[in-house]
């Protein structure tokens, strides 16, 4: 059955929820108003009967014989303390409810009757709705205790059981009445709050994930400039020294610095790329190029042997099967300590590297024998060395470097392949 076939019900629960709204929003800013117009309704609906119908008969001759009918000065001044307390029945329940009572109970006492009698029950459903819980109990004994009051004095007419069924009947619908509506409003305050938790929650999980992928960009874009960087600045010492002794050495030098220098183009091209807006044309991926991997090392070492160093590369096991990213990480950390040779040994060194697979473990090794000349003092650790322990953490790995007997560098890295979490 379609929506049109339930009798437009649906815009109607949809205007009704509508209307409901506007008028929560308008009575929390003039609370005044909605205490006032019950006040009013009260007062047309059953004082005003009372008062132009004064000495009329009404009701069966029993009753009347048994009530007592009042001047009109007691009568208002009675009907002013049933109905005036409402005035402040949501701000202090409790003492309305109170006030309310002991009117009734002294006019019952008196042996009138009045129609505003129904102020009494107005009270109790607003105690049970905005009043505190351990209030009920003692409002609930004095509500019983008025009720057989008022049976008592219509017993002559009316059999006091029946009359006490009716009216404490009519009690609890009002005390029901309003527990229900407080425990709905309070499941749905809870409702609201759990919420608004929750998109606090998640507006935290994509302000995390927001800083993870900016230190990700930042560690590729630390190893990409630093490295790249640190050969061009080689290169170009390099260059400046050969230009009067062999300058077909300086050109080659400057040949190298621009292919190296569009190297690290293309590489902040393809990490910036990611960072993109989705609204970009999809032809922008395929301009991307690919992760660089172990075969790429190669090249990578060519490029430090042109700025100066000599670097001894092997491998040993079977690098097809790794993972794309495990590869990716020994890739920047192999680049990470050749970047490091060039900053702190100079271009006149010896580096050994090894990558090998042995088991479950991937095992790198960088090592340089030192500068010629006079060593560098040692300065504070920099992001390098922290970006290749993160590295190798993502992949239960760890990362040493320290200085060699023979003056130069050591960096050993060990990558577990077995995924995490895995029992062997």
């Amino acid at each position: 059955m379609s929506i049109d076939d339930t009798g437009g019900m649906g815009p109607l629960v949809a205007r009704l929820s509508r209307g409901g709204r506007r008028f929560r929003l308008a009575d929390r800013a003039h609370p005044w108003a909605l205490d006032t117009l019950v006040v009013v309704v009260v007062v047309v609906m059953f004082c005003l009967p009372d008062l132009l119908n004064k000495g009329a008969a009404d009701g069966p001759p029993k009753l009347r014989i048994l009530l007592t009918e009042q001047p009109l000065g007691p009568t208002l001044a009675l009907q002013a303390g049933l109905v005036l307390p409402l005035l402040w029945r949501r701000r202090r329940p409790m003492a309305a409810f109170g006030v309310i009572a002991a009117v009734f109970i002294l006019q019952w006492s008196l042996g009138a009757v009045l129609r505003a009698d129904i102020a009494l029950f107005i009270a109790l459903y607003s105690l049970a709705l905005h009043g505190r819980l351990p209030q009920l109990p003692w409002a609930c004994a004095v509500m019983v205790g008025a009720m057989v009051l008022v049976a008592f004095r219509v017993s002559r007419a009316v059999s006091m059981w029946d009359a006490l069924f009716f009216l404490l009947s009519t009690v609890t619908a009002a005390l029901a009445l309003g527990l229900v509506i407080r425990f709905r409003r309070a499941q749905l305050a809870g409702l609201r709050e759990r919420a608004a938790r929750l998109e606090i929650e998640r507006d935290q999980r994509s302000r995390l994930a927001t800083a993870t992928e900016r230190a990700r960009v930042a560690r590729e874009m630390h190893d990409i400039v630093g490295h790249n960087l640190a050969v061009i600045v080689s290169l170009a010492d390099a260059g400046a020294y050969a230009t009067d002794t062999a300058p077909e050495r300086g050109k080659e030098a400057l040949t190298l610095i621009g292919d190296t220098g569009r190297q690290a183009l293309g590489e902040l091209r393809r990490v910036l790329g990611v960072l993109r807006e989705a609204a970009d044309t999809p032809s922008s991926g395929p301009m991307l190029s690919p992760q660089p991997r172990i075969v790429d090392i190669g090249t990578l070492c060519a490029g430090v042997r042109a700025a100066g160093p000599e670097v001894a590369y092997r491998t040993g096991g079977d690098m097809d099967t790794l993972d794309h990213g495990v590869q990716l990480t020994a890739y920047r950390i192999v680049q990470e300590a050749l970047t490091n040779t060039l900053k702190h040994a100079g271009t006149d060194t010896r580096v050994s590297l090894s990558i090998v697979v042995e088991d479950t473990r991937l095992e790198i090794r960088v090592q340089d024998t030192g500068p010629t000349g006079p060593a560098k003092p040692p300065g504070e650790e920099g992001h390098g060395l922290v970006g290749m322990r993160e590295r190798a953490a993502l992949y239960g790995g760890t990362v040493s470097a320290g200085p060699t007997a023979d003056g130069g560098w050591n960096v050993e890295a060990t990558l577990v392949l077995t995924p995490r979490g895995s029992d062997l």
